[in-house]
């Protein structure tokens, strides 16, 4: 490979003569808050990590409140590791060296204090909403929209404070690390502001405008792309600059940079739709996300490469110094997600990790290997700097590396082997054709040794948390009375570029294809680049979405599939607000084994009236997409009240505080409109909602009650939620002839 010729620049030398010379300073003070907003969040996200963690192993760890449910916590352990860890980590490096990569102080402290304080307000608000049950359900973007509207006007904050610098810079050309950060931001912005577009139902309510299929097309092409564009590529940005500066060396390959850049942003963004293999997504669509993603493979170990090949000459001092100890690995993990990330895509393979524990410990070698090692280094890295002293204990730094990449390997051995157990458990058929596992229950209870295992992994790397965070403060407290703030100097950009080293060009097309210099005129042109990024994106992404959404036979209609009525949408909100959908699937895959222990494959034109989709990522409990009818009304309520009563063993929280928390009727109304007015056809519910469902109430009880169960339940939450699950996959069975109320069924006479 050719040797760089675009390493980062040296922010102190000047470049001519001191008369010309403009002088300025950088702005450290932002890059210091991030680093201990890092640090705060980081160990929020991972407790909260390792508390849900023990829920699993022992429902006892809910603490049986349903402020501590595994369904409310486990988006708030996601949002926090994601968006407060890893977001602030990269703010926190995207501030210090944009600055130095720009010769340029931010283009705005005022933005720069917004960005900050705006962004932690966000996560104090996810913190506060989510474990009260504000939730929309999609996941790694759960938050509620005026949340969202917040996230995108900081966002915009951010994008103007960035850009600004670029366009006030002293440095004509735009390093590898910016491309990155361009990627990233403008990204970010079209998959939040196109996948949270929703209905508002009240203050913290909203029905998503897309449903069903639609919805569940939309979820991942935004879920798998945030992970994409929130935790792949700013963190790349950060390995080109700080690896580099780390390893005192340039980075290994310009050219190899180019072509990693440009396949993995306009290939990443079509891979999303590989996480519904065999739902009812259209096929083609299915096809498309897996051979995108398998393509992946070549730009994301292209990133690798040049990653790893960037310590040639340095390799001697990894064994001495832990800074590229925690580089090295989290290159390696970058390199062992995006090899399985791919091989998970394929069909057959996803055929026996969808669903299963599999998928949660690839995401983990991910955060923890990648995001958390990258972040580490850097920290270690920034520390001397940031604070103008030295780093307190580089035995800590040592102790730290070791302890967290042992809870690494703990977890990921650990949840890889449930994986892989419940996928062949799943799957198990005995001599004589029937299911060998046909209970749910026996899979859950053969985890339970690896779920105790991931919870010494996680300890294990919590623990490291707390050296790391021991180290930054011992640092941070022998830094001096006052921060110097050197003064730099560096000329500003001529008005007109002038080539100071003309290249004289090759003979062949292709010679002057392989001098890159196109490349090099694009980026000492960032708008223009930033427009490209753009368009690689967009074109990417409208390939996919236009079909999915003009063709109508890719979300066929049932016609004796109707909305749900207003007491069912309530109980739909109950189920979603206790984020019941982190447990449980709703959508039976067209596998024998799937069909024999849950029922019916489901069929696209089932989730029409769905906002939104609610099919599901994981499964820790059964899938209910055939859930109607399979149990009596009380079987349901003493369920919630009490699952180890109804199943011995099971790891479920109890939900008893739906038989005494009363039923809001007054909000179903409005409910109800926001539903009809993104296309669910409500009929009369549209004007007496509430009535209708206080009488479909009343049945529910009354039935309840005959079975022999509690009375006086027609004003409790309980009726809501049981009238939904005994309508879950139902509609089907009614043929399209049958005489069918103009909204629903009735959930009381089953």
């Amino acid at each position: 490979m050719t040797p760089a010729t675009s390493a980062a620049p040296d922010a102190a030398v000047p470049r001519a003569s001191a008369a010309t010379l403009d002088r300025f300073s950088y702005d450290d003070d932002i890059v210091r808050k991030f680093l201990f907003a890092t640090l705060i969040w980081g160990v929020v996200g991972m407790t909260v990590g390792l508390l849900i963690a023990l829920q699993l192993a022992n429902p006892f760890f809910n603490f049986n409140t349903q402020y501590l449910a595994f369904g409310r916590l486990r988006p708030l352990h996601t949002n926090a590791v994601i968006f407060a860890f890893a977001g602030n980590a990269f703010f926190m490096g995207c501030y210090y060296s944009t600055q130095r990569l720009l010769k340029a102080r931010m283009f705005s402290d005022a933005l720069s204090r917004f960005h900050f304080w705006g962004w932690q307000a966000i996560i104090v608000s996810a913190a506060l909403t989510l474990p009260f049950g504000f939730t929309q359900a999609k996941e790694y973007a759960e938050l509620e929209w005026p949340i969202d509207i917040a996230i995108a006007v900081v966002w915009v904050v951010f994008a103007v404070n960035f850009f600004g610098t670029i366009v006030k810079r002293r440095e004509r050309h735009i390093y590898v690390a910016l491309w990155f950060y361009i990627a990233s931001i403008v990204t970010v912005a079209i998959l939040h502001i196109f996948n949270n577009l929703s209905m508002p139902a009240g203050a913290l309510k909203s029905y998503s405008i897309y449903a069903g299929v639609q919805d569940a097309f939309m979820q991942w092409w935004y879920g798998h792309n945030a992970v994409a564009f929130f935790l792949t590529t700013p963190f790349l940005g950060l390995m080109y600059y700080f690896m580099p500066k780390a390893a005192e060396g340039p980075v290994f390959s310009y050219k190899l940079s180019i072509l990693h850049f440009w396949s993995l942003v306009f290939m990443y963004i079509w891979a999303g739709p590989h996480h519904l293999h065999y739902t009812a997504l259209p096929e083609w669509a299915s096809t498309l996300g897996m051979l995108f993603s398998v393509m992946l493979w070549a730009p994301s170990w292209g990133g690798m490469i040049n990653g790893l090949l960037t310590l040639r000459g340095a390799w001697h001092k990894v064994a001495q110094d832990p800074i590229l100890k925690f580089f090295v690995v989290g290159v390696t993990a970058y390199g062992m997600s995006t090899f399985e990330g791919p091989m998970l895509s394929i069909k057959s393979v996803n055929a026996l990790a969808h669903y299963t524990d599999w998928i949660i410990a690839h995401v983990h070698t991910g955060a923890l290997g990648w995001n958390g090692f990258m972040t580490f280094g850097m920290v270690y890295w920034l520390l001397p700097r940031l604070f103008q002293t030295q780093v307190y204990s580089k035995r800590a730094m040592e102790l730290h590396f070791w302890i967290a990449s042992v809870g690494i390997v703990l977890y990921v051995v650990a949840i890889y082997s449930a994986g892989v157990t419940q996928g062949l458990m799943w799957r198990a058929f005995d001599e004589t054709g029937r299911l060998q596992y046909p209970d749910f229950i026996e899979t859950v209870l053969k985890l339970m040794p690896m779920y105790w295992m991931r919870v010494v992994g996680g300890a294990f790397y919590i623990t490291g948390m707390g050296i790391f965070g021991w180290n930054i403060f011992k640092t941070w407290a022998t830094r001096p009375a006052k921060y110097e703030v050197p003064v730099i100097e560096a000329a500003p950009l001529a008005p007109k570029y002038v080539e100071t080293h003309p290249v004289t060009p090759a003979a062949t097309a292709w010679g002057r294809f392989n001098q890159v210099q196109w490349h090099r005129a694009w980026e000492r042109a960032p708008m223009l680049f930033t427009v490209l990024t753009v368009v690689a994106v967009a074109v990417a992404s409208l390939f996919e979405i236009l079909p999915t959404f003009l063709i109508k036979s890719n979300v066929p209609t049932i016609a004796s599939v109707k909305p749900y009525t207003p007491l069912e949408l309530a109980g739909r909100d109950i189920y979603i607000s206790e984020g019941c959908f982190n447990c449980h699937s709703q959508m039976i895959r067209p596998f024998r084994y799937e069909t024999e222990r849950f029922g019916e494959y489901s069929k696209p034109g089932e989730s029409v009236y769905e906002h939104p989709f609610l099919w599901g990522s994981r499964r820790i409990g059964p899938d209910l997409a055939r859930e109607g009818g399979k149990y009596p009304n009380l079987w349901h309520v003493r369920h919630f009240e009490n699952p180890r009563a109804v199943t011995a063993k099971s790891i479920m929280p109890a939900y008893s505080h739906f038989l005494t928390e009363p039923l809001d009727f007054d909000v179903i109304q409005k409910r109800v409109d926001a539903m009809a007015m993104v296309g669910v056809p409500y009929g009369d519910a549209v004007n007496k909602a509430p009535a209708m469902a206080r009488a479909q109430a009343k049945d529910v009880a009354a039935a309840i009650a005959s079975e022999g169960g509690p009375k006086g339940l027609e004003d409790k939450k309980i009726v809501a939620i049981v009238a939904y699950m005994q309508r879950l996959g139902r509609d089907i069975k009614v043929t399209a002839t049958a005489s069918a109320p103009a909204v629903g069924r009735s959930g009381g006479s089953h």
